[in-house]
């Protein structure tokens, strides 16, 4: 092991550990609803009245909104461990779907409970600012993304990231399964399925990535930090032109 893949094993238990200890912290202080949801539910819905917070124990949720033309628009996704209905403490409503992408189960509280809670477990509002930040720094990154980088080079990155953070919650990520179709994964990137497809691909072509069954939904990816080769690659002409 080199130093580098001991120093990521390291953040990713502790990454995990803290995923683990903030889940237990919530179930021991706070009137946890549990609810088990398949691929398809709604966990609640835009412009719904806020309440509640919601944490997701198992399974994978995306953040849905109506484009300005009335189109379906993904906007974020979240693992075991994130945090679901931040956006309404301030306005007093949701600003968006929370659809469940396959089996999982999702915990809810009151946000009024937490507060409560907080003032005998400061630990809970230390858990709810660090889920804040991690969520202002998801969307910054994935600002930077759509804005900087060539649509092959997104692509890799959220597969990258899919991969990461499989990783970090302890899964496999040489093979991961993709909860989303190409259209989706094409919204959610700002660009058109055909440019996903052709992206995917030219990965497989060049074996960053090894699709699995017809429906390309297993990806096989030998090594991770392959894809961070590729996106360098794909990124650098760009970047080199940008000085002429």
């Amino acid at each position: 092991m080199t130093i580098e893949s001991g120093r990521r094993a390291v953040e990713e238990i502790s990454f995990g550990q803290r995923i683990a200890d903030t889940l237990h912290l919530v179930q021991a202080t706070l009137p946890v609803q549990r609810r088990m949801v398949h691929a398809g539910d709604a966990i609640y819905q835009v412009g719904q009245d806020f309440g509640s917070l919601y944490v997701v124990n198992s399974g994978l949720v995306k953040m849905v909104n109506l484009s300005s033309e009335g189109r379906e628009q993904v906007v974020a996704l979240h693992f075991r461990g994130d945090w679901l209905g931040l956006d309404g403490i301030a306005s007093g409503h949701y600003g968006c779907d929370a659809i469940a992408m396959d089996t999982g189960e999702v915990w809810s509280f009151r946000y009024e409970d937490l507060l409560n809670a907080a003032l005998r477990t400061p630990a809970l509002l230390s858990a709810l600012h660090q889920a804040m930040s991690r969520q202002l720094a998801r969307d910054h990154e994935s600002l930077q993304s759509l804005c900087a980088l060539p649509a092959d080079a997104r692509v890799a990155g959220f597969l990258h990231y899919w991969a990461e953070a499989m990783e970090k919650r302890g899964l496999r990520t040489d093979q991961i399964s993709l909860r989303m179709t190409r259209a989706e994964i094409g919204n959610y990137l700002g660009m058109t399925l055909e440019t996903v497809s052709r992206a995917l691909s030219r990965m497989a072509r060049g074996d960053v990535i090894r699709f699995l069954e017809k429906g390309r939904r297993e990806i096989h990816i030998p090594r991770v930090d392959a894809l961070t080769t590729f996106m360098r690659q794909v990124t650098t002409p760009v970047d080199a032109r940008a000085f002429h």
